[in-house]
């Protein structure tokens, strides 16, 4: 079973900044692509921003040039630092790892809110 934790949301103003932090085992961090994706109320689930085992990254078009992805291989950690954060921006934040072994795993969510 994946287990993935994730922390850093919370509530912050408009052009604020805030890092979100998933922590996963050696064994996924190391074979998996990692991503964020986003849900706000009434909408589907969206993606933010994934990065491949090798480094690549990819973002939504919504968040370049203001959200940052990146993995942390000693801490088996991956980050998204969002900056300039926007209204439009709020929504549960969530942690995925997908892999050949044990499919998409979800973390529990964690709620951004940026007020105007």
């Amino acid at each position: 079973q994946v287990q993935l934790v994730e922390s850093g949301g919370g509530l912050v103003q408009a052009g604020g900044s805030l890092r979100l932090s998933c922590a996963t085992s050696r064994t996924i961090f190391v074979i998996s692509t990692m991503g964020w994706y986003r849900q706000a109320p009434g909408k589907q689930r969206e993606m933010v921003a994934v990065i491949s085992n090798a480094g690549l990254t990819n973002y939504a078009d919504s968040v370049k040039g203001r959200f940052t992805i990146s993995r942390d291989d000693a801490k088996n950690t991956m980050y998204l630092q969002m900056n300039s954060l926007k209204p439009e921006d709020t929504a549960v934040y969530y942690c995925n790892t997908r892999n050949t072994l044990w499919g998409n795993s979800w973390g529990q969510g964690t709620q951004v809110t940026v007020s105007s």
